[in-house]
């Protein structure tokens, strides 16, 4: 294919899934807004109140950043995943299979649209923290730079789930059981210097606490973990996964039988 081609397959993925998450704005942006106010009202104002700081900063300070995170990720992972399995359950997908669209084309497309719900969802929550917290930017770069590699990356994952998944209840188990709890136990919500140093170790293992610490250091200039190598982990991530999502594409796990 000519590069003109290719640039008008990527579009034509990226629009359509764009299109399709803003034509359901009340499933996929309402939500999660209304979620991560809950957040800040319960765990910023009536039990931040009483907790103070941390680190240094008022505890409300400190867990928006985790939340902007927490919002991108599961909003980037949730587009490609439920996305991608409906074209394999419609058997739409068999469009794209017999088109001569490189795999890598594909796969570029349904993460950016994953990408654009993933940042759109993150603006808006950003946007409601304003009306709880002034938000400082201690480094643009960092932020801009790990919010666009989080999102990227979980479009990954939502693919590679997508691709393995035979059923509806398939692409609910890996956010339900993996993804949240990962979440949950990333720091958002508390500084893992404050644990023993057996669970800090542990806590150590756990990817989205590089993600969420190398965003708050964006923010608010504090991090439990090294800036840089919390990147470099990132980028070592979607190198992996990238790789494994295009691995299964061409061998056509899940898709050509």
């Amino acid at each position: 294919m000519t590069p003109q081609a290719l640039l008008v397959a990527f579009n034509t993925i990226v629009i359509r899934e764009i299109r399709r998450f803003t034509r359901i704005w009340p499933q996929t942006l309402l939500p999660p807004a209304v979620t991560m106010t809950l957040y800040f009202v319960i765990f910023g104002n009536l039990i931040g109140a009483r907790i103070g700081e941390m680190d240094g900063f008022e505890y409300m300070s400190f867990i928006v950043p985790g939340l902007i995170m927490m919002a991108v990720i599961t909003s980037s992972y949730a587009n490609v995943v439920s996305s991608f399995f409906g074209m394999k359950f419609q058997r739409s997908i068999e469009e794209l299979l017999v088109s001569p669209v490189p795999n890598w084309v594909i796969l570029l497309g349904y993460v950016a649209g994953g990408m654009a719900r993933g940042l759109g969802v993150g603006l808006i929550v950003t946007l409601l923290s304003l009306a709880f917290t002034r938000l400082q930017i201690h480094n643009l770069p960092v932020v801009v730079l790990t919010v666009f590699l989080t999102s990227a990356l979980f479009s990954v994952a939502g693919f590679i789930n997508a691709m393995l998944a035979t059923k509806f209840d398939d692409i609910s188990i890996v956010p339900t059981f993996i993804l949240t709890p990962l979440t949950y136990l990333g720091g958002v919500f508390y500084s893992i210097q404050l644990l023993p140093d057996f669970w800090r170790a542990v806590s150590m293992l756990n990817p989205i606490l590089y993600m969420v610490n190398a965003f708050r250091y964006g923010i608010l200039g504090a991090s439990d973990v090294n800036v840089w190598i919390a990147l470099a982990m990132i980028f070592v991530f979607i190198s992996a996964l990238s790789w494994l999502a295009l691995r299964l594409l061409k061998r056509g796990k899940g898709i050509r039988h």
